[in-house]
């Protein structure tokens, strides 16, 4: 299943200058999902991180990974309309630098849930060129 921004926006409800997610190219709704993110280097975070040599904040890997487990988990029925809040961050290991311009590929996995709670934990990667460059466990609240 393929998404484009407009149908991202219909499932979750993040809004620029915080979606950080362009597209998803594969999805199976509360499995797994792949989606891209292209790093714009006009986005104002550059002016300060870092002057004369910006690279992507840790934490909009984070978020980009968490968008991306939101609309996974926003795409079953049972989630439908809900809003996705943070509940924890885990094992997050950054490996390589996202710089301006790039294109992110992030994959994302359910690896829990406790359904009667509405809590999710999803597994995720996100790969640059094609290499790995961040990994982590994002835990969702849906509300």
């Amino acid at each position: 299943m393929k998404l484009s921004k407009e149908e991202i926006k219909s499932i979750i409800p993040h809004r620029d200058p915080m979606l950080l997610v362009d597209t998803v190219e594969e999805m199976v709704p509360g499995d797994h999902i792949v989606t891209t993110f292209f790093i714009d280097p006009d986005r104002e975070i550059f002016r300060g991180h870092f002057p004369g040599e910006p690279v992507l904040p840790g934490v909009y890997s984070v978020e980009c990974m968490a968008q991306s487990a939101d609309i996974l988990l926003l795409s079953m029925e049972r989630y439908a309309g809900k809003v996705p809040l943070f509940l924890g961050i885990n094992n997050v290991r950054f490996l390589r630098k996202i710089l301006p311009g790039d294109t992110i590929e992030i994959h994302a996995r359910l690896a829990s849930e406790r359904a009667e709670k509405a809590i999710a934990t999803c597994s995720a990667e996100i790969y640059n060129h094609g290499e790995l460059a961040a990994t982590g466990d994002v835990t969702l609240a849906m509300r």
